[in-house]
């Protein structure tokens, strides 16, 4: 038990920082056999994001940025329907038996989810979500390393099986010094965090069988009753999902060993991530091969969890309210694999000294990477990491986070801003608020607070391009209609998109986006400009931005116009793997010149 007077929170960043430092000491050396996971696959939704994520893969390797003697591989999912994170589960499973026959049935493997397009976070939908940067580490730490540090533990303390993961979430947790999570159970393993009934509105929620312990541990093995995917309150309550810590003595709460959390009057245990045995996999890959092609989104989650334990029953295979497009095939495929999987134990390691965090938005990124927010205690993030730039004050509130770039010493970063894989010239002002991403700003210019920039290398006919993408970092860019008279409830920088497009002096017309006509968004918008330097795109789409922010006239007519959904076609991954490296190389060197200079 914790003592009396240390807070959970010191324990969990206590016992996150061992975990990096663990992982630390195993960048860039071979595992022994067991040390490690024998396999890490990272999904991918198309082709050019699975070339995407292998050049990244290699980079890192080369670099000794992971730990070696592991097979890493990229499964990338079919062409044509979307088939969800269930689908590319099955699609994965597949390609495992292809390349190993029947000798991944004794590997311990992380599969890690990272096939979409990250719309609500725009700067990782180039070069992927789990290879998004975080600001710290040497060299900086990206969403692959830290899940394979959080998770350093798991590979030793696992029968052989399959670990799913998302790629832009993160699990803290703390446990006594002599135990470890044990994945060894047949059927489904997941974790189970303690949060408020609002954040089990948009997670999984376990209904656990009832637990005769009398005090809460930091750790507890449980079986669950059922799992139920996004319930409302009223269904928590319903079906029994709420814990109250009153059924525990005050006493017991006094030994600090819970999070704060368990005061509030009532909360739920939500999902995370969660471990299949290798037998259970084995079902679902022969499903998968029997029925041919999958035409359907499939939730790891929602649709194989919901039909775990012995309380499963199959009237949320009907329930669609959670899909984003609704295949006539979906309560069909749901129901064949609920009877599937119906009878499977879904056991669940209740983690109650632990965090879940998501980092998929704008907003989120902003909010863990530049306020006092707590996540940044527990990893450790630093305002500046492994760049150049002039001495920022740290205040109190709000600071600016830089990662990995370089910075003139006479521009200036606003508080709540992230600025990552850039150059900053001389009088460059940025505002509150705003991100930056693989860019270079040499001109005089001013960024609006809140917007979002974001610079790719494209490849076109051959010729190397650029283009830069540019919204406010609220603007939704998911958010679609079907028709071009309704384009005016779409709104870009806070403005109605109508009257930007009457600013940049362009045409309503259906060649105005890109791809599906009766699907227009910010997201296939065909609004920015192709520029032959990195320098002048940044240029010109700040022009657009301030165009709207003025109400005043920017003509882009006469220019050729790509959307984001294009310009992740016409990408240039090695382009940009290589200014981000100039970029290291740069920096390296200036802190070698440095530390002669002070020795």
């Amino acid at each position: 038990m914790a003592a009396a007077n240390t807070s959970p929170g010191v324990y969990l960043r206590e016992a996150t920082q061992q975990k990096l430092r663990r992982f630390s000491e195993l960048r860039g050396k071979p595992v022994a056999a067991g040390e490690f996971w024998d396999i890490v696959a990272i999904t991918a939704a198309d082709e050019k994001q699975e070339l995407a994520y292998k050049q990244q893969l290699s980079e890192k390797l080369k670099k000794k940025e992971l730990p070696l003697g592991v097979q890493y591989h990229v499964f990338v999912d079919p062409a044509g329907a979307k088939i969800g994170n269930g689908g590319s589960t099955l699609c994965a499973l597949r390609c495992l038996e292809k390349l190993y026959g029947d000798k991944w049935n004794s590997f311990t493997i992380l599969l890690i989810h990272s096939g979409g397009y990250s719309q609500r976070l725009p700067n990782a939908s180039a070069l992927g979500k789990i290879f998004t940067a975080l600001p710290f580490g040497n060299p900086i730490y990206q969403m692959l390393e830290l899940k394979l540090a959080m998770y350093i533990d798991f590979p030793s303390h696992m029968n052989p099986g399959i670990l799913v993961t998302c790629a832009d979430d993160i699990e803290l947790y703390s446990i006594g010094k002599s135990e470890f999570i044990r994945f060894d159970k047949p059927g489904f393993t997941a974790l189970a965090h303690p949060s408020s009934l609002t954040v089990g509105t948009t997670h999984g929620v376990f209904v656990l069988e009832p637990f005769n312990c009398l005090e809460y541990r930091d750790l507890e093995y449980r079986c669950c009753h059922r799992f139920l995917h996004k319930p409302s309150i009223e269904k928590m309550h319903q079906f029994d999902a709420v814990c109250r810590p009153g059924n525990v003595s005050q006493q017991d709460f006094a030994k600090g060993d819970t999070t704060s959390l368990k005061l509030d009057p009532e909360y739920v245990y939500t999902d995370s991530l969660f471990y299949m045995d290798h037998k259970s996999a084995k079902k679902l890959l022969a499903f998968y091969e029997s029925i041919g092609t999958l035409n359907c989104e499939i939730d790891a989650y929602g649709d194989f969890l919901q039909a775990l334990g012995p309380g499963a029953t199959v009237e949320y295979t009907r329930n669609t309210s959670h899909v984003t497009k609704e295949e006539s095939e979906l309560v069909d495929m749901r129901q064949r694999i609920f009877h599937l999987l119906k009878g499977t134990s879904l056991n669940v390691v209740v983690l109650n000294n632990s965090k879940f965090y998501h980092i998929g938005t704008t907003e989120e990124y902003l909010f863990h990477l530049t306020s006092n927010s707590s996540l940044k205690s527990e990893l450790g993030l630093q305002s500046v990491a492994f760049s150049i730039l002039p001495a920022i004050p740290e205040c109190s509130g709000n600071t600016s986070c830089i990662i990995q770039s370089i910075l003139d010493s006479r521009c200036s970063v606003s508080p709540g801003s992230v600025v990552e894989y850039s150059r900053l010239e001389p009088d460059v002002s940025v505002g509150e608020n705003c991100i930056i991403s693989g860019s270079y700003i040499i001109t005089t210019a001013v960024v609006p607070a809140c917007s979002f920039i974001c610079s790719l290398s494209l490849k076109m006919n051959g010729h190397l391009k650029y283009s830069t993408m540019a919204f406010g970092v609220q603007d939704k860019l998911k958010k679609n209609v079907k028709t071009l008279s309704d384009i005016k409830s779409l709104q870009f920088f806070g403005v109605c998109f109508l009257s930007c497009l009457d600013i940049w002096n362009l045409k309503v017309t259906e060649e105005l986006f890109s791809g599906d006509k009766t699907c227009l968004s910010l997201w296939n918008a065909r609004i920015f400009p192709v520029c032959c330097s990195l320098s002048d795109s940044v240029t010109t789409s700040l022009k657009m931005l301030h165009a709207v922010q003025n109400k005043s006239a920017f003509s882009l007519s006469n220019c050729t116009l790509l959307s984001v959904e294009e310009m992740l076609v016409y990408k240039d991954v090695e382009d940009m793997i290589t200014y981000r490296e100039q970029i290291f190389l740069e920096i390296t060197l200036n802190r070698k010149q440095s530390d002669l200079e002070t020795s």
